[in-house]
């Protein structure tokens, strides 16, 4: 495979494609990510992870170049990474005893040419505690994290339901990851050690 380079900072987007047998480096993109007026969530996410790729990919014209971008929606509305405990602990007791969606964008940029996709996962909370939500968020664990919480870690026991795809929700998702590097002519499993 021609080098993969991962255009974030994430952790987690990183253990997701390490899990899949991908060899790559890491090079965050440095963009602005204030949403336009107006702007539709599946497109915003969409619109920041062909942006990240885009970036990165502007120094390094012969790899292949993965941009991912991650939201929490609820009717409507993104709720980004909490600025304060009390933010935290709002938008926990928002999300207690309903659904709401997590959009993941992935963009590829190979040969001057990007592609993306949008991954919609409907994830469900049970009844959340008030003692249960402040012990959480002095975990600190959601703290820099979309909509507050990690399903991957200690939040992934609010979780009642979940429709749609999990690696989406922890930051990549890695079926439509993988279609697009097929889809370039580099399928994952070539990768893959015999």
């Amino acid at each position: 495979m021609t080098g993969l380079i991962l255009a974030s900072a994430s952790p987690r987007r990183a253990e997701l494609l390490t899990r899949i047998g991908l060899a790559f480096s890491v090079q965050p993109a440095d963009i602005d990510e204030t949403p336009v007026t107006g702007e539709a969530a599946s497109d915003y996410v969409e619109r920041l992870a062909r942006e990240k790729a885009l970036a990165v990919a502007r120094d390094n014209p012969d790899s292949l170049i993965l941009g991912s971008d991650t939201s929490v929606v609820m009717n409507g509305e993104i709720l980004g990474k909490p600025g304060s405990v009390a933010e935290a602990e709002a938008t926990l007791a928002r999300l207690s005893g309903g659904t709401h969606q997590v959009m993941t964008a992935i963009a590829l940029v190979h040969d001057g040419d990007c592609q993306s996709v949008v991954s919609v996962t409907d994830v469900t909370f049970r009844e959340l505690g008030t003692e249960e939500i402040r012990a959480y968020v002095a975990s600190g664990e959601p703290m820099d994290k979309a909509g507050s919480y990690g399903i991957q870690g200690l939040g992934g026991v609010f979780v009642s339901e979940l429709k749609g795809s999990y690696s989406a929700v922890v930051g990549l998702p890695l079926q439509e990851t993988a279609e697009l590097l097929a889809s370039a002519g580099h399928p994952v499993w070539r990768s893959w050690s015999r």
